[in-house]
C-alpha cells in the first residue's frame, strides 16, 4: 500500500508541471482569440474602492463609466488616456498612453510575448499569474484557471498608488460602437 501511495505522490509530482503547462497554453490561445471586452469592474486604489463598467478593445483603447459622485469617464483611444469628471465641467485630465501602466495592460501582443517569456503561477487554486517588470512598471495579470478567461490586474498608477482591478462579467468579442472610443472633449 505504501509503494502505491508513494507512486501516486511521484506520478502528481512529475506531472504537475505538465499541467501548468497546458493552463498557461490554453491561457495564452483563449486571449489570442480575444479582440474585446465588456465587464463590471471592481477596483481598489489605496483602500479605496470604485466600480463601474469598461469595453476594452485590443490594441489599447478603453472606455469606462465609473459609478461614483463624480461620474467618471476614462476613455483612450490608443494614443491618449483622459479622465473627466462628468459632475465638473473643467475637471479634465488627459495623458499619453505610453506614460500609464495602461499602455502595457490594454497591449495585448506585448502581455502574449511576456506571458511566453514568464513561469506563471497559480494563486488560492484558482486564479493564473503572469507577473512581469516592464520599465518601471510591475505587472500581474491574473487569468480564472478554468474558463482561462483574463479576471483582473494589479499594477502601480503614475501617482505610485497600488491598483487592484478585479473583472466579472466579462463578455468576449462583442460589438461595439462605432465612436466608442472617441475622445471626450474639455468643456470651460
Amino acid at each position: 500500500m505504501k509503494k502505491i501511495i508513494y507512486l501516486i505522490i511521484i506520478f502528481n509530482f512529475l506531472l504537475k508541471p505538465y499541467a501548468d503547462a497546458s493552463i498557461k497554453d490554453n491561457i495564452i490561445t483563449n486571449f489570442k482569440n480575444t479582440q474585446n471586452l465588456s465587464f463590471e469592474f471592481k477596483q481598489n486604489i489605496n483602500e479605496k474602492t470604485e466600480s463601474g463598467k469598461c469595453i476594452i478593445e485590443y490594441p489599447k483603447k478603453i472606455f469606462c463609466e465609473y459609478n461614483n459622485l463624480k461620474k467618471k469617464l476614462l476613455v483612450s483611444n490608443g494614443k491618449y488616456l483622459v479622465i473627466k469628471n462628468r459632475k465638473i465641467s473643467n475637471q479634465y485630465y488627459i495623458y499619453r498612453i505610453e506614460k500609464t501602466a495602461l499602455n502595457i495592460i490594454l497591449d495585448k501582443n506585448f502581455i502574449i510575448k511576456k506571458m511566453n517569456l514568464v513561469k506563471g503561477d497559480i494563486i488560492d487554486n484558482k486564479y493564473y499569474r503572469f507577473k512581469f517588470i516592464e520599465g518601471d512598471n510591475q505587472i500581474n495579470i491574473f487569468f480564472d484557471k478554468n474558463s482561462y478567461n483574463i479576471v483582473g490586474w494589479q499594477n502601480i498608477d503614475i501617482y505610485q498608488n497600488l491598483v487592484i482591478t478585479y473583472l466579472f462579467n466579462v463578455k468576449k468579442n462583442i460589438k461595439i460602437k462605432k465612436n466608442q472610443f472617441k475622445l471626450p472633449e474639455k468643456t470651460q
